[in-house]
């Protein structure tokens, strides 16, 4: 029996090392793909620029965005276009979307001509990374969503109402938080003459408001990923807080006409702010009053 026990394990774990190898190759070619992507330029965003002057970062970029997109293809219970479709939604909301938006109150640094390449190159690459991504993880068939019933976001509509509001609230609290406790002290202390001349940038009177809806609209790009993933809560929970945090965190390493300082004190802002929203809006629409699960 112990012999048994013992070769069952070494077994369980030759199965898995090679299911890992087999995952981690299927990131590198998603890398490639990626940094081919954001090689090209369909409407002369120059974003190809980032690929001549520093290629090894665009690679970073790349295989940053791979790693934590393919974790939800792998444990997702959808396939096909169904799966094809909530990739591109997730991908294209925070890498393009999310980062347009911010044209609204700062039209100097995005200006409308900018946005609209910025949007229409956003769905070319998210477009042709989903549709590749699914078919390398070996996601375009399967059988449904199996035999367990999926209750997640199964709720009544005074639930859905609170939980959006509460979500809108808690991006609000975090974007003032992260941005008073991490940026504005690493950047004073990495770059301070950068930091005043950012600071000299004025804000609109409705920011706050502004950035509640921004709240609603992540909110809105984390559901899909939560209603798709397997196993318990907090695999959707760190699925949302990884895509959220690195793919958008990772984006500003390719900011290079910023100070590297200021970078550096944004990137790690936007990190630790959309990583702890992650986690608090799969928490929130994951969890059923009155049921366990």
């Amino acid at each position: 029996m112990r012999v048994r026990i013992v070769y069952d394990l070494e077994g369980k774990r030759r199965v898995n090392t090679k299911a890992m190898a087999v995952i981690m190759l299927r990131v590198v070619v998603l890398t490639l793909l990626l940094f081919a992507l954001y090689s090209l330029d369909f409407l002369a965003l120059s974003l190809a620029k980032g690929v001549q002057t520093a290629p090894a970062i665009v690679l970073v970029v790349s295989f940053l965005h791979a790693s934590v997109l393919s974790f939800p293809l792998v444990r997702s219970r959808w396939y096909g276009w169904r799966l094809i479709g909530a990739m591109f939604l997730l991908f294209y909301g925070v890498m393009y979307l999310m980062t347009a938006i911010e044209a609204v109150y700062l039209p100097e640094i995005l200006p409308p001509h900018l946005v609209l390449s910025l949007l229409v190159n956003g769905g070319i690459t998210a477009g042709a990374f989903s549709i590749f991504a699914v078919w390398v993880h070996g996601r375009m068939r399967g059988d449904g969503e199996g035999q367990e019933p999926n209750q997640r976001l199964v709720m009544s509509w005074t639930q859905w109402v609170w939980k959006l509001a509460l979500s809108a609230v808690s991006y609000v609290f975090l974007y003032i938080l992260f941005g008073v406790l991490v940026f504005l002290p690493l950047a004073g202390a990495l770059d301070p003459k950068a930091l005043a001349e950012a600071s000299a940038l004025s804000l609109p009177n409705w920011i706050i408001p502004f950035q509640a809806v921004r709240g609603l609209m992540w909110a809105v790009l984390a559901l899909p990923v939560i209603r798709m993933m397997r196993g318990h809560w907090w695999e959707a929970g760190l699925a949302v807080a990884l895509s959220f945090a690195v793919v958008m965190s990772a984006n500003q390493l390719l900011a290079l006409d910023m100070p590297a300082g200021l970078r550096m004190a944004h990137i790690a802002e936007l990190f630790g702010e959309n990583f702890a929203f992650g986690w608090i809006v799969a928490w929130l629409f994951h969890r059923r009053h009155g049921s366990r699960r």
